[in-house]
């Protein structure tokens, strides 16, 4: 039945043409280099949230996240050198943490309750800001790839001015955008918040 479908939702920050094109060129690179067959698809990006909810929720957790956007002001992101989670995942460090944490933390307390969809399936908030070379590697990719790229510089930044939501029905492959949240920097009152809550 529509609206009772179930879809995975994934909200992002997303780093401008330029950048993006040469995360995705260092991807293939690692790849390459250390034989990862299913490498990871879509655009490289930085994550925020990601859940699992029926549809028929997205606009009550639109209406929320388009308010937290209108209050919260651009900041820059600033990307340096490699990190890793160890054993399975190689990515890059982004060095300006708290503007991207407190987003997290906003965006948790305020719609964690509406991105959970029963108490199995709860959603997940990157509280670790990063950008994702390659994961679920085996340990020979992650060692071999861990050791040479642990030695490796990069240096990017990017204005993280808007966060997008990006959905697909569970099975699919492919991500679509479903809503744009411009960061305005505008002063949201506690009323309009509140009032949000029982509309």
């Amino acid at each position: 039945m529509p609206g009772y479908r179930v879809y995975e939702y994934m909200l992002i920050l997303n780093p401008h043409e330029d950048l993006l094109n040469r995360i995705t060129s260092l991807r293939d690179e690692f790849n390459k280099e250390f034989q990862v067959e299913k490498g990871l698809g879509g655009k490289p990006n930085l994550g925020i949230a990601q859940f699992m909810q029926y549809e028929m929720k997205e606009q009550a957790i639109v209406k929320k996240l388009h308010l937290i956007a209108m209050g919260y002001p651009p900041f820059k992101v600033e990307l340096k050198d490699y990190g890793s989670f160890p054993s399975h995942t190689v990515y890059i460090n982004v060095t300006s943490k708290l503007p991207v944490q407190n987003l997290v933390k906003e965006i948790k307390t305020e719609t964690q309750a509406l991105m959970k969809l029963n108490n199995e399936t709860k959603p997940h908030f990157f509280q670790e800001p990063h950008i994702t070379i390659a994961m679920k590697l085996k340990p020979w990719q992650y060692e071999k790839g861990w050791l040479a790229y642990s030695h490796k510089n990069f240096t990017s930044r990017f204005i993280g001015d808007s966060m997008l939501l990006l959905k697909r029905q569970q099975g699919e492959k492919g991500w679509q955008i479903s809503e744009r949240f411009d960061f305005q920097n505008l002063p949201v009152s506690i009323s309009a918040k509140q009032g949000d809550l029982f509309s």
